[in-house]
C-alpha cells in the first residue's frame, strides 16, 4: 500500500459520518481512485498534496471511461470527502457543472441500476432475495435484510415496522402486481418466521457478508434498486415513465398529467420513506429540463 492510499485508510477508518455501509462504500471508492490517480501517473506522497490537476485528470479519465454521470457525481463526493479532510475543499469547484459533470438529478442522467444474471444468481438465495425485495418494493437494505415477511405481510401491503426503517418511521408499501405476492410467498418458503439474516449470525456480520459478496458479483450500486422501483412505480400511477426513464418533463406535461405526477411523486416519497416531493427528483429525475437543455 502505498502513501496516499494509506493516509486515504486512516482517513476513512477515522470519520465517524455515514451508516456503516457508507463509511465501508467510501473507503473502498477512496482506495479506488488512489489506484487510478497512481494509473494516470501521479504519486501523491500523502493525501494533503490533492491539487485541481489531479481532479482534472481523475474526471477526464472518468469520461472517456464512459461512466455514467451519477458514477462520476458519486466518486466525486469521496473526493469532495478527502479533499474536506486535509483541509484542501477549495481544490474543487464549488459545484460540479465547472467540471463539465452532467446534472445527475436530469431526465437523461438517472436511470435505475437492474441487478440481473449472472449477478444476481452469483449470490446466495437469502443475498438474492434481499436485492429482489429492493426492487419489488423500494426498500433499502437494512429493511430488505431485517424484513420479517409473517409480520409485515398484511394482504394488500407490507407494513414495516418502525425498528427496520430508517430514522424509526412505520411505514406501509402497496402490493399492486402478482410478482410482489409472488416473492412475498419465497420469502416465507424460505425464513419462515424469521428475517433474512440467517439463524447465528448477527445482521452487521450478515450485511458485511452481503456488501463483500455483491462487491464480487459487480454489484456497486445497491441504492439503485430503490431508483428501479420508483421509476416503475411511477409508470404505473401515471401511464408514462418518468424523465429519469425517458419520459417527459414537466413543461412538457398538461395540466391534467402536472396533477397526476404530483400526486405519483408524493405517493412514490412516502412508499419510499421520505415524504418530500423534492426527494422524488433523485429516484425519477428532475421535473424540469436542465437549462438549454431537452
Amino acid at each position: 500500500m502505498d502513501a496516499l492510499a494509506f493516509d486515504l485508510k486512516s482517513i476513512t477508518l477515522a470519520a465517524g459520518e455515514g451508516s456503516y455501509l457508507t463509511r465501508a462504500q467510501r473507503h473502498r471508492g477512496l482506495q479506488l481512485i488512489a489506484r487510478e490517480l497512481r494509473g494516470l501517473g501521479f504519486k501523491l506522497p500523502a493525501a494533503g498534496s490533492l491539487k485541481p490537476k489531479h481532479i482534472e485528470a481523475l474526471v477526464a479519465h472518468w469520461k472517456t471511461s464512459g461512466l455514467s454521470a451519477g458514477t462520476i457525481k458519486n466518486r466525486m463526493g469521496w473526493v469532495r470527502f478527502w479533499a474536506g479532510k486535509v483541509r484542501k475543499a477549495g481544490v474543487l469547484p464549488r459545484d460540479n457543472d465547472r467540471l463539465g459533470i452532467p446534472d445527475r438529478h436530469s431526465f437523461k442522467g438517472n436511470r435505475a441500476r437492474i441487478t440481473v444474471g449472472q449477478q444476481l444468481t452469483a449470490l446466495p438465495d437469502r443475498m438474492r432475495l434481499a436485492i429482489r425485495l429492493q426492487m419489488a418494493f423500494g426498500l433499502r437494505l437494512e429493511e430488505s435484510l431485517k424484513f420479517r415477511v409473517s409480520q409485515a405481510d398484511t394482504g394488500d401491503a407490507i407494513a414495516l415496522q418502525a425498528s427496520w426503517c430508517k430514522g424509526g418511521r412505520f411505514r406501509e408499501v402497496p402490493i399492486t402486481h402478482p410478482r410482489q405476492r409472488a416473492l412475498l410467498e419465497e420469502a416465507h418458503a424460505l425464513c419462515g418466521d424469521g428475517s433474512l439474516v440467517p439463524e447465528g449470525k448477527t445482521f452487521i456480520e450478515f450485511r458485511k457478508e452481503m456488501e463483500h459478496a455483491t462487491w464480487r458479483a459487480g454489484i456497486r450500486n445497491m441504492h439503485g434498486h430503490r431508483h428501479w422501483y420508483a421509476q416503475w412505480r411511477y409508470q404505473a400511477l401515471t401511464g408514462r415513465p418518468a424523465p429519469a426513464a425517458g419520459g417527459p418533463t414537466y413543461e412538457r406535461l398538461s395540466r391534467a398529467e402536472r396533477a397526476t405526477d404530483y400526486r405519483a411523486r408524493m405517493t412514490i416519497s412516502r412508499e419510499l420513506g421520505h415524504n418530500r416531493l423534492q426527494i422524488t427528483d433523485t429516484y425519477l429525475g428532475s421535473r424540469f429540463a436542465p437549462k438549454g437543455g431537452a
